[in-house]
């Protein structure tokens, strides 16, 4: 049972520059997002992956809070805020 071609948006660096312009701590994203510090704290030092469910908990929790995850040329993604209408 793969991923098959699930494109990841959410990389380590992403999600420490997603905090950093929210400013908020791995313990700030674990209570908004419902993912424990550990594993906050283990993806963003690239000691392992995340499954796809806590991949999109960390997302919802940034895009409620506001941050914006846009496509950028090849493939690439960052974050900026989401547009205030």
């Amino acid at each position: 049972m793969g991923q098959g071609d699930y494109c990841k948006i959410l990389t380590p660096a992403l999600c420490r520059a997603a905090r950093g312009y929210l400013d908020w701590t791995q313990m700030d994203l674990a209570e908004r997002s419902g993912v424990s510090r550990s594993t906050i704290r283990d993806y963003e030092g690239d000691r392992h992956d995340v499954h796809r469910a806590t991949e999109a908990q960390l997302r919802l929790a940034f895009e409620t809070a506001g941050i914006a995850f846009v496509r950028m040329e090849g493939d690439q993604f960052g974050v900026c805020p989401k547009a205030v209408n």
